[in-house]
């Protein structure tokens, strides 16, 4: 009961926030985030993150890894799911309904998402024909806060050669949205890496007819099904 008293006098926006930035960076593989990560993911001192990581311990919403960092417990897992269905289901209904262009839909969801109610929430997953992906690629959370990750690798891991359907990519650099937009490039694309430079050069992968050049930190965002 203590626990649950602490979480609820913390910010809601702040719990909800460093719990989709853990979230994010330990849902791809990694085990811990660290207070540098989260401070760079957060825009934010890494004083403050050490003061907020102390206050989510003793709610209970994460766990501690000495030397290493931070993971979210079950309650923690519980809040992150939460926001994510509602950041996701918000940026689906931004694109779909609103026609707002993929690359501005994450910053519209950030403000919208910790004023939805649950019922307004269910109420656009319904209208939208209860989503499985948002327009990146991103699984949302489904009512009972299920996710299905499906496993991926970055484009950039990929061998001349190999084949697949580009099917997911980060929505935290509009600037790169905007540039795969510009050059037809979208999630549920197959695609072929034809080439790659060394020494951390850009990589040329062929999509239908066209061939495309793209350095190696788009290459690393964008998340690749090999198996489709």
């Amino acid at each position: 009961m203590a626990a649950t008293k602490k979480s609820e006098a913390l910010p809601t926006a702040a719990v909800e926030d460093y719990a989709k930035a853990i979230y994010s960076l330990t849902g791809w593989g990694e085990e811990t985030a660290s207070t540098n990560d989260l401070a760079e993911r957060l825009g934010v001192k890494a004083g403050s993150v050490s003061a907020m990581i102390k206050k989510l311990d003793e709610a209970g919403l994460v766990e501690r890894v000495p030397y290493h960092g931070v993971r979210l417990t079950a309650d923690g897992t519980r809040v992150a799911m939460t926001v994510l269905r509602r950041h996701r289901l918000l940026e689906l209904f931004l694109a779909e309904v609103l026609d707002v262009p993929w690359d501005r839909v994450h910053a519209e969801a950030e403000v919208l998402e910790h004023a939805l109610s649950e019922d307004l929430t269910d109420l656009i997953s319904a209208k939208l024909g209860e989503p499985d992906f948002d327009p990146h690629g991103d699984p949302i959370p489904d009512r009972d806060l299920e996710i299905r990750e499906t496993e991926t690798v970055a484009l950039a891991g990929l061998a001349p050669g190999d084949v697949g359907r580009f099917v997911r990519v980060s929505d935290s650099n509009p600037e790169m949205l905007a540039y795969l937009s510009e050059n037809g490039i979208a999630v549920g694309d197959r695609l072929e890496l034809v080439e790659r430079q060394p020494f951390d050069g850009p990589v040329t992968v062929k999509i239908g007819a066209n061939s495309h050049v793209l350095g190696l930190t788009l290459a690393r965002a964008m998340r690749v099904d090999h198996k489709a």
